[in-house]
């Protein structure tokens, strides 16, 4: 129940339905809201029910208490201000309950069989009598033992949801929340309910609490003021920021908790005696951190200093002639400019290489590796995405792993493998994309640094900083502690790109050229005023227009990239046109809706966040290639691997026919379509328009409003991020 029932006096227009839940269309695991389709007695169609409920399952019989109103685009819906959940009493109810998931094995057919032969015995049946489902055709001793195993599963869990869900817990995070705590999952939960938000995926702080207040946690507990400070510095992390000023983490608790600033301050130097959080003054101000943020900033700067002061341990040479055998041996002549950046990589210890598209980094790179391989030096190549590094293997022609996979993830372990203990087995790193890396991931690649191997660190600072805390490249560039060459010259084999040319436009301040009409032009812009144009000819130029020209496929080659996540276009709504326009549903064919998508045999998807026991990581993009309701199981196949989910945990999964263009760096695509318009007016910066032109590689369509354009162009400020890096590499 949402709250109390209101009566007929308060809300003499309310109207109640009560019906069977078919399916659960959307369920937001923050706020409790729940869209529902329900069989009403009666009534021939699914009814639409929308509301906030603790958690719901189908199966289960709902009555809800509220007013009908018309949706312009999903018509009649029912939203509700109450609702109550009761559990199956029916064979129908039963049927629809077993068959939701709850028991892998069983699935809609076999729950149908089951019902049927035992009506609403059938719990006892499985729990007590389980011989007796092999009497059930198409169950063998097999099946039986899979359905008795995962009942016995599940009794523990169960009792445990029984417990959870009455504090607000959904079905799925109450298994995750057994997965990290076993059978003590009841103890935990009751003895600090706001570990949850730091020990399970996908609860925050705010599921967290609605728990505490439940459990009997007092509002003004320190207890709760100390998970509050942890939660504001987390959620700081996920703008970008290392670390919050005092005044303002206070601010930011006491708005969260809404309790006096004396709670907070006590929580403050409690939660600083058992260092939970640490503080220190860095540039005149005092900057509070999570211990390991702080960790992560102290070693990479130490490890930068450590470098610059060292000198470099690649064999000796003359570069003169070392340069005329490579220029020789790869058939390109190096520009000055890369002749300057080649002498200075082969004399440090570690460098810094930027610059936009087309100046010739990669050029430079593989004449560096060339040399150093022909003087026996083991060099290794890593990137922050899957995409990137099977990117930088193809134009070096060399190996190169994601940086998780190079340092060697420990599934179901904190960490990785490799670290200062066991180095790198390399002589010379490089690290592309580096603008990507943020302030953690490059700490546990430089702790995994060998004592004598050399380091060149590449990527565009003018590109979006890492999604995750810290600014590293520009941090590192700016702090001047390590030799850094800019290329600058756009050679002539890039030259003739339109996008190329557009992007150091862009990135100048200038408004790109188009030019529709030129023979082989890579870059177009299509002006549409009205959001709901832009959309029809973003999925008319994806569908038709792409595939008839230039004779790419619409959804392995075409990627739609947007500013935002909300709005009409954003990721959500984008995806939910293009899956209707490029993958359509038909008749019989299996698809599953889970989390507020529905995903079926075909579909584009992108990883979001990383699964180290499935060894898929944030960002990586694969395509459902099979989806089985009996066992409840969809398959992700990524670069020719499969992946399996279970439906539990396709919250780790998202369309990706549109994807943010935060989450597309680090990857090139055939052809990137772009939406513009003023209503992503906050998110209209330089960077963002640079970043995702510079991830086409054949074709950029940008559509929208010139003014929209004009305005991202113009929009050179970026949002500061609070982080002691900087001045930790500049301190002597």
């Amino acid at each position: 129940m949402s709250g109390p029932r209101p009566g007929a006096s308060d809300s003499p227009a309310q109207e109640s339905v009560a019906g069977l839940v078919e399916r659960v269309t959307f369920f937001n695991e923050e706020s409790r809201f729940a869209i529902v389709k329900i069989k009403a007695k009666g009534q021939r169609e699914l009814l639409t029910v929308l509301g906030s409920v603790p958690a719901v399952n189908p199966g289960e019989w709902l009555t809800a208490q509220g007013r009908w109103t018309r949706d312009r685009e999903h018509g009649l819906q029912f939203r509700a201000e109450w609702i109550s959940l009761t559990p199956p009493g029916t064979r129908e109810g039963i049927e629809r309950y077993l068959g939701s998931g709850l028991i892998k094995g069983i699935g809609p057919v076999y729950a149908a069989k089951l019902v049927k032969k035992f009506g609403e015995k059938i719990f006892d049946i499985i729990e007590h009598e389980s011989g007796r489902l092999q009497d059930v055709e198409g169950i063998g001793p097999q099946r039986r033992r899979q359905i008795k195993q995962a009942w016995a599963d599940q009794k523990v869990i169960r009792e445990i949801m029984v417990f959870l869900h009455s504090h607000g817990v959904s079905t799925s995070r109450a298994v995750r929340i057994y997965k990290v705590y076993g059978e003590n999952a009841v103890a935990e939960v009751q003895g600090n309910p706001y570990a949850l938000a730091r020990d399970i995926p996908g609860i925050g702080f705010i599921t967290a609490d609605q728990i505490a207040q439940k459990l009997g946690i007092p509002h003004d507990s320190q207890l709760r003021a100390r998970a509050g400070l942890r939660h504001v510095l987390l959620e700081a992390t996920g703008q970008g920021h290392c670390a919050l000023p005092m005044e303002t983490l206070r601010e930011e608790t006491e708005k969260l908790l809404l309790v006096a600033s004396k709670t907070v301050q006590e929580a403050l130097e409690g939660a600083f005696v058992q260092r939970e959080i640490v503080w220190e003054k860095l540039e005149n101000e005092a900057l509070v951190f999570l211990p390991y943020l702080q960790q992560a900033e102290e070693g990479i700067a130490a490890c930068l200093k450590r470098l610059a002061a060292t000198a470099s341990t690649l064999p000796g040479l003359d570069f003169a002639a070392a340069l005329k055998w490579v220029e020789a041996k790869t058939g390109r002549v190096l520009a000055p400019s890369q002749v300057e950046a080649l002498r200075q990589a082969l004399v440090h210890r570690a460098m810094v290489l930027t610059g936009g598209p087309g100046v010739g980094k990669t050029t430079l790179v593989n004449a560096l590796l060339t040399i150093l391989r022909a003087k026996k030096v083991r060099c290794v190549l890593c990137a922050p995405t899957g995409r990137a590094a099977k990117r930088l293997s193809e134009v070096t022609g060399a190996e190169a792993k994601t940086i998780h996979r190079l340092l060697e993830v420990q599934p179901g372990k904190p960490g990785f493998a490799r670290n200062e203990e066991n180095p790198l087995d390399t002589d010379y790193l490089v690290v592309d994309e580096t603008s990507m890396v943020d302030v953690p991931l490059m700490h546990s690649l430089l702790r995994a640094l060998p004592e004598n191997a050399g380091l060149l660190i590449v990527g565009d600072m003018d590109q979006l900083p890492s999604v995750g805390p810290g600014m590293v490249l520009r941090d590192i560039v700016a702090s001047g502690r390590i030799p850094t060459v800019r290329l600058k010259e756009i050679f002539r084999q890039a030259g003739g790109s339109r996008i190329i040319q557009n992007a150091h436009r862009i990135n100048g301040g200038e408004m790109p050229v188009d030019a529709p009409d030129e023979a082989g032009s890579d870059f177009f812009f299509i002006s549409r005023e009205k959001p709901e144009r832009i959309t029809e000819t973003l999925v008319e130029v994806v569908k038709e227009r792409v595939p008839a020209r230039f004779k790419l496929h619409p959804i392995r080659e075409v990627q739609v990239l947007t500013p935002m996540n909300r709005g009409m276009l954003g990721v959500w709504e984008l995806n939910r046109r293009l899956q209707e326009a490029l993958n359509p549903l038909s008749p019989g064919e299996p698809a599953v809706e889970k989390f507020g998508s529905q995903f079926r045999v075909g579909d584009k998807v992108i990883q979001t966040e990383n699964n180290y026991d499935k060894d898929v990581f944030n960002g990586d993009i694969g395509w459902v290639t099979r989806i089985e309701l009996e066992e409840r199981e969809v398959t992700v196949t990524y670069d020719q691997r499969p992946v399996v989910y279970e439906f539990g945990e396709l919250d780790e999964i998202s369309l990706a026919y549109a994807i943010t263009i935060h989450k597309s760096q680090g990857s090139e695509f055939p052809a990137v379509v772009l939406p513009l318009a003023t209503q992503h007016y906050l998110l209209l910066q330089r960077n963002l328009l640079y970043t995702g032109v510079t991830r086409g590689k054949r074709l950029v369509v940008l559509i929208g409003q010139e003014k929209a354009l004009s305005l991202a162009v113009r929009n050179h400020e970026t949002q500061h991020r609070y982080s002691g890096l900087l001045t930790r590499l500049r301190r002597d």
